[in-house]
């Protein structure tokens, strides 16, 4: 494992497979341009629900008098590119 990957864990305060690691971070273009290695999309798809229930969770518990409308609205601006991007920005991690 390179000293980026170990970075990495530090960072999220948690140990990853080296295997499950290298996979999360192989995207499409780089797996077919390589020899077609296995891509990091069905760990996207299980991430992106995960992220959607455990914010969803948190928004009901924290907001217990807001509408189902103003709770999908706030979810939609939580879990979008740019606000997860701001958040990676702030761990350090892009």
């Amino acid at each position: 494992m390179n000293q980026d990957a170990k970075d990495l864990q530090v960072a999220l305060g948690v140990e990853i497979d080296p295997e499950l690691l290298r996979l999360a971070l192989t995207h499409r273009s780089f797996a077919y341009e390589n020899g077609g290695l296995p891509t990091n999309e069905r760990l996207e798809f299980l991430g992106d629900s995960v992220l959607g229930i455990v914010v969803t969770e948190s928004l009901y518990r924290d907001y217990p008098d807001w509408t189902e409308g103003q709770l999908a609205k706030l979810r939609a601006a939580v879990v979008n590119a740019q606000a997860l991007a701001e958040i990676a920005r702030t761990l350090d991690l892009g």
